[in-house]
């Protein structure tokens, strides 16, 4: 699962994040298709299917025209933090997406105007999200052969079985707008990629190429307080994490390959990836500032009916290139990952699903020798369990749901109740939380108890 990106910024032997959120996608409750579907772990479809993402020779398939949403989001926190307003988001936006075919080329283009209070910036930085302006895509897609489909620009990537877990998945992920509200489909951040696709008789193959590292859009105390291992404590505004990010074209690129196929209804994949953590998960010793040290990742994964319902299991390697030996106490140690899980109806119009998620960290008694006297020890293992509630109503216009995130290893946990309600084919209404709980400071969710908010949404979609 690819973790929360949730840096515990410098607090290298700070206990492992949670490693939040993995397979993405839940279904968003509006119909606008704002975004790329992204494809929800447990709920939604199947990994890809075994045929193209469209048929780039068929102009008249392609959507046309200009579509959207306008949006307006208000929540605040539930506590006070010193570190942090009291309003946990305040925006409006506008998003406008726009996709014709140009003879063999479909070009896609979304973007969005925003207002963000609580961030107020005028300066925009694409890379991250920031201003007033998000471009979520910028692609042309095509059939080099009926076998072959390449897309060449910004888009958004997914692949995995988890539901908000991740393990292959090492796409960027924004964990700010997870937490403050927005909707799911804001997880997934874009990428400046290029993505070949080849379908064959005996397997399909993924393979994406981003020649400039992109990250995950990362907790660095600018929205939303964390915890700071290098001063003790909780920290917000005042002590915004700092980082040295591989920056260089071509020579700092990510590679991703998936090899996957279904065979007799079974979803079966291999992965594998060159690049970078997501978050940062290093230190310079000589500057202070927080690192993305070098990573490979190998994983499987499998989705199939299971009883009456459908199982899922996914594993991967965190090859920590920078610390193989486990003794380096400024970079991360490798980690095996496991995700295991189950979803069912369990009567009419109500859904229920589970997921089991385990972090094992490597050479584990190197970590501990290798560690400044008096620093705080992460977990040899970290364990989470996630269960989803889902039931649907009048007509199945008004969706209640509840996810929760809890870790007994670390003693904290994670709920996101929801209500949303389908006004129209155009009209939406939503309320929901982000409620955090933990015994330690220090513990993945338990650092963020003073960002636990409640907000409300009211979208137009044309």
């Amino acid at each position: 699962m690819d973790e929360p990106a949730l840096p515990l910024p410098l607090g290298l032997n700070e206990s492992n994040e949670p490693a939040l959120p993995a397979g993405l996608g839940l279904p968003t409750d509006d119909d606008s298709g704002s975004e790329p579907s992204l494809p929800a772990g447990l709920f939604g479809s199947a990994e890809d299917e075994d045929q193209p993402e469209h048929d780039s020779g068929s102009p008249d398939d392609a959507g046309l025209g200009l579509t959207g949403f306008w949006e307006t989001r208000v929540g605040t926190r539930l506590k006070d933090d010193h570190y942090e307003k009291e309003t946990s988001i305040l925006e409006a936006r506008l998003q406008l997406e726009f996709e014709r075919p140009f003879k063999s080329v479909l070009f896609n283009f979304t973007g969005d105007l925003l207002y963000d209070h609580p961030v107020n910036r005028d300066e925009i930085v694409l890379e991250e999200g920031k201003g007033w302006f998000d471009l979520r895509a910028a692609s042309f897609s095509l059939s080099l052969s009926p076998e072959t489909d390449l897309k060449i620009g910004r888009q958004v990537l997914t692949w995995g079985t988890g539901d908000m877990l991740f393990i292959n998945d090492l796409f960027p992920k924004d964990w700010n707008s997870f937490f403050i509200g927005r909707d799911d489909e804001y997880l997934k951040a874009p990428s400046d990629a290029v993505k070949i696709s080849i379908y064959k008789e005996f397997t399909n193959i993924d393979f994406v190429y981003t020649p400039r590292f992109d990250p995950d859009r990362f907790i660095d105390g600018s929205r939303i307080s964390y915890w700071n291992g290098t001063l003790g404590r909780r920290a917000g505004t005042d002590a915004v994490v700092a980082v040295e990010k591989p920056d260089r074209w071509e020579n700092d690129h990510e590679i991703a390959l998936r090899l996957f196929k279904n065979m007799q209804g079974d979803e079966w994949a291999l992965y594998a990836y060159q690049g970078y953590w997501k978050s940062p998960r290093g230190q310079n010793a000589a500057t202070g500032k927080a690192t993305y040290p070098e990573l490979f990742a190998y994983g499987f994964s499998y989705r199939g009916a299971m009883g009456q319902g459908i199982g899922s299991l996914e594993s991967g390697y965190y090859d920590s290139e920078g610390d193989r030996g486990g003794d380096n106490p400024f970079i991360k140690n490798s980690e095996f990952r496991f995700l295991a899980g189950y979803e069912q109806e369990l009567a009419k119009n109500v859904t229920g699903s589970f997921q089991y998620y385990c972090e094992y960290m490597m050479d584990y008694g190197e970590y501990l020798a290798s560690l400044p006297a008096g620093a705080r020890a992460a977990h040899e293992y970290r364990h989470l369990v996630s269960f989803r509630l889902t039931r649907l109503m009048w007509d199945q216009n008004l969706t209640l749901s509840l996810f929760t995130y809890f870790s007994p290893s670390e003693s904290d946990a994670y709920f996101r109740p929801k209500v949303h309600y389908k006004m129209d084919d155009n009209r939406a209404l939503e309320i929901g939380a982000n409620l955090f709980t933990g015994d330690y400071d220090h513990t993945f969710f338990g650092q963020f108890h003073h960002n636990s908010n409640v907000y409300v949404a009211y979208r137009y979609s044309f």
